[in-house]
């Protein structure tokens, strides 16, 4: 028996066992796939919602935690795996904002860096931009290639003798003994733990069924694209009209993403191809004379107002859930898992606990 047993293999997921462990957990990990290949792997890797001064505080609070975090754990990972999560801080360009007061306002308020730059600025910045009245400049933000990310962490957790992983073993039911959780039952075999953490994505509101509790959280698809175009052709994060270029290192260059409400359904389609190229040759004109190189889709955990639920589960003992990250699961995880570790190792909580618990108003709310 582990002392804990995670459900779910995403970024949340096992930031949740690698923490877990460093304080020395015995801990099991149950991934219905591979380890971080759903939306973990389909997303962007922007670390900060795209306009975070639109967003809940609650939201704020953990997204202004981990960000700070990024750094560091992108620096561990590296040393003990070899394998480069490839955390870039170049900041981010903001075009054709609607709001920028509110975003100004917010700026100064979370004592966040964020200033109007000229057009001259942003020709400076990014020359293969096309002509614009000026932006909105955060310097600060970074972005994370979250597939190296994932692989990261797999490979962490790993070679820790306190972590064991079983990957490609669906969860099928709780295991219950009255009120209390004493571990999940898959086709291959039982697993049992003092304590059950539900980290399942998209998929834990169905998880949760098994056991009667309704959790607002439904798969929303996002499909993206990218192009290989030559290195440094696109510095940093841009973003217009609520779709994002983002860089990597070797030219990689990302294009989100759609928002669509169909279910479990995770295949690409015409339609969305055409929308997004649109975008992406509307921030960087060059993109043109490119060819889409992939274009893939992912299903993002959504919940009513974006805010996750992070707590125990009421009604049952021994179960924690960590689910409905919507589009900031990656900008949220550092905080939101080391918050509830927090809860469940009894250390002071880094904030205050109460906006993300799943309260019968919360769980109605969808």
């Amino acid at each position: 028996m582990s002392d804990f047993l995670i459900v779910g293999g995403g970024v949340i997921g096992m930031m949740t066992a690698l923490q877990l462990a460093d304080a020395g957990q015995q801990v099991s990990l149950v991934e219905r796939g591979d380890c971080g290949r759903e939306a973990s792997w389909a997303g962007g890797g922007i670390v900060s919602p795209l306009y975070p001064w639109r967003y809940a505080q609650a939201i704020s609070r953990l997204s202004r935690w981990s960000e700070g975090a990024y750094p560091s754990l992108s620096l561990r990972l590296l040393e003990e795996t070899g394998i480069d999560p490839e955390y870039r801080q170049k900041g981010l360009l903001y075009l054709s904002v609607d709001d920028p007061e509110a975003a100004l306002s917010w700026a100064r308020q979370m004592g966040k860096p964020l200033e109007r730059v000229s057009a001259d600025m942003v020709r400076a910045k990014e020359s293969c931009l096309p002509p614009t009245e000026g932006a909105l400049w955060m310097p600060t933000l970074g972005s994370v290639r979250n597939p190296r990310l994932g692989k990261a962490l797999r490979a962490r957790l790993s070679a820790m003798p306190n972590v064991t992983l079983h990957e490609q073993c669906e969860v099928k039911d709780f295991v219950r003994h009255g009120e209390r959780i004493e571990g999940v039952s898959t086709a291959q075999r039982t697993l049992t733990a003092a304590h059950t953490i539900v980290c399942g994505g998209a998929w834990a509101g169905t998880l949760l069924k098994t056991l009667d509790v309704s959790l607002p959280v439904r798969p929303v698809k996002g499909q993206m694209l990218a192009y290989q175009t030559p290195p440094g052709l696109v510095k940093r994060v841009v973003l217009k009209d609520g779709r994002y270029v983002i860089p990597r290192a070797d030219g990689l260059l990302l294009v989100g993403s759609t928002l669509e409400a169909c279910g479990f359904d995770k295949t690409t389609d015409q339609e969305a191809l055409i929308s997004l190229r649109q975008s992406a040759e509307d921030i960087v004109p060059a993109l043109a004379d490119y060819p889409v190189a992939y274009h893939w889709a992912g299903l993002r955990p959504g919940s009513p107002d974006g805010v996750p639920f992070i707590g125990e589960l009421p009604g049952w003992k021994n179960i924690s859930v960590n689910a409905g990250h919507y589009r900031n699961g990656l900008v949220l995880a550092p905080a939101s898992t080391h918050l509830l570790v927090d809860q469940l190792l009894g250390r002071p909580p880094l904030i205050d606990p109460a906006p993300y618990r799943m309260t019968p108003e919360r769980l109605t709310a969808g």
